[in-house]
């Protein structure tokens, strides 16, 4: 072989060599890039689904207390409409409608 050759010869082995270097590093990069993306989708996914908790835990606090108003504020229509009915019992004069304004002052 003469030196031209051998020259040609290494020189090819060594672009070869460094194409599959370039291809493996670059697999290898794509595999961490994937790794990332995984990771990433797993912690939107938690996020996400933290999110949806929250969410729920809120709203169920919000329909109690939306609840609870409606109870106190029924509780205290039904006390006012108790006073009003003994006021007008106590008071009824026997006219109707039973106002004051209809008692016949002498």
């Amino acid at each position: 072989m003469t030196w031209r050759q051998v020259i040609l010869l290494s020189s090819l082995s060594a672009m070869v060599l460094l194409c599959m270097l370039q291809e493996g590093t670059s697999a290898s990069v794509g595999r961490r890039q994937a790794a990332g993306e995984e990771a990433q989708e797993a912690e939107t996914r938690q996020r996400l689904r933290d999110d949806e908790l929250r969410r729920e835990y809120y709203e169920e606090q919000r329909n109690e207390f939306e609840n609870f108003v409606e109870e106190q504020r029924d509780e205290q229509e039904e006390r006012t409409r108790e006073a009003v009915e003994q006021w007008r019992q106590w008071h009824y004069d026997g006219l109707y409608p039973s106002y004051l304004y209809n008692r016949h002052h002498i």
